[in-house]
């Protein structure tokens, strides 16, 4: 006899230790991913363009087609996580690819290599993600939801950090091919990490196949649909983080130099990442407080961070402490939301479309991402910051109203 996904059973003391080994599994095998793949992204741009004389066009594109193949596996590996003892191997497989691809671009010898290696790296990585989540969502009980995937969001922040600090480090000691080389090591950590999280989750209660189907109606009802339309307007103004780099370094040239404002504006993007990592695991404790309304009142609040850093971003002038201000705002914002997204689709979608929700979402903040930057890109050109930043305000108001409908319909 087959034991139920933890989530599906009543909750008892015992499972309110919700960091058991399964959630911490999962949680090192996102930090050493992280670790991993932070590597080579924060060295590609020095091995195409000084180790293999390539235009930084070609850095560009081969990002964009990387992205764009990330976002569509995403959907891909939804459907394929639907099924419990397929997500596990989807799982384990996009871990070990990512990280042995990611790692081989150290070898190649020509650009096209790199740009084939680099997309399919990251591909693999898209088809993982809802494999994870869904896995997540099978070990711990619905009333830990949020402090589960803020434990994840917290290791995988805390990978953002290490991994170019690794990278810098691993340069000036071995050189660029050999820092990326050696990123396979935690990129296999992290394989390894997840298949300890698989031997600690449930056995599937079915060893039938599910069969292979994109159900994308079915987990647009009722409420998820809902939540799906309020997340999509967020993240339609969720902007890369390279562009508030750019906002502090063009502010603070003028004063400081250049080199000087790079210099500071990469320090306020760290402190936008420790404050991501140091949000994940509270909101995801407010949000269990607060009962079923929980994640979307969290995701509101992350919503209403980003309005506002978004605006000040808008009007900031030079000094650094005004600028600090809005990159932390949007560091506790996008650690607040991540999570609130993850437990809130936990939570409303049905057992058996787990899978096709988390990919769905995935695909969301893919596709939102990419429409995010390249307007408020060509609104930053075209007319002024001010403009681009307004532009991204107005998206998250648009998503708080959504929120705010959405709470509404639950409580009826």
């Amino acid at each position: 006899m087959t034991t139920p996904p933890a989530s599906d059973l009543p909750s008892t003391p015992e499972q309110e230790r919700w960091l058991t080994p399964g959630v911490r599994g999962i949680g090192s095998a996102s930090f050493l991913a992280d670790v991993g793949h932070e590597i080579p992204t924060a060295l590609l741009p020095s091995l195409l363009t000084s180790t293999l004389g390539a235009p930084a066009a070609a850095l560009g594109a081969i990002e964009g087609v990387s992205d764009a193949l990330a976002g569509a596996a995403r959907f891909g590996g939804g459907v394929l996580a639907d099924d419990p003892a397929r997500r596990r191997k989807v799982a384990v497989g996009g871990y070990t690819t990512t990280a042995v691809l990611g790692a081989a671009t150290a070898v190649a010898t020509s650009v096209w290599q790199v740009g084939v290696l680099r997309a399919a790296a990251w591909t693999a990585r898209g088809l993982r993600v809802p494999a994870r989540n869904a896995l997540l969502a099978d070990i711990v009980p619905t009333s830990a939801y949020g402090r589960a995937y803020g434990f994840e969001r917290m290791m995988d922040n805390l990978g953002a950090i290490f991994g170019p600090l690794l990278a810098l480090g691993l340069v000036a000691w071995l050189g660029v091919q050999w820092a990326i080389g050696l990123s396979v090591i935690p990129g296999l950590l992290a394989g390894v990490a997840i298949v300890y999280a698989i031997r600690h989750t449930p056995k599937p209660a079915s060893r039938d196949k599910v069969p292979l189907r994109i159900r994308v109606r079915p987990v647009l009802q009722g409420g998820l649909g809902r939540l799906m339309a309020a997340v999509a307007a967020f993240e339609a103004g969720n902007v890369a983080a390279t562009l508030l780099i750019l906002r502090a370094t063009d502010l603070l040239s003028p004063g400081h130099g250049t080199h000087t404002a790079t210099t500071i504006a990469l320090g306020l993007y760290t402190a936008y990442n420790v404050a991501a990592t140091v949000a994940s695991v509270p909101a995801g404790r407010l949000a269990d407080r607060l009962g079923p309304r929980g994640p979307v009142l969290v995701l509101s609040g992350g919503v209403a961070a980003f309005a506002v850093s978004y605006s000040l971003f808008a009007v900031s002038g030079a000094a650094v402490a005004a600028l600090a201000i809005p990159f932390l705002l949007a560091g506790v914002g996008i650690g607040a939301v991540e999570t609130a997204q993850h437990s809130a689709v936990a939570a409303l979608a049905p057992t058996d479309l787990r899978g096709s929700a988390f990919g769905l979402l995935a695909t969301v903040q893919s596709l939102g991402n990419l429409a995010a930057s390249t307007v408020a890109g060509i609104l930053w050109t075209a007319l002024s910051p001010t403009v681009a930043f307004t532009y991204l305000a107005a998206w998250m108001i648009l998503a708080l109203v959504g929120l705010l409908f959405t709470t509404v319909r639950r409580a009826d």
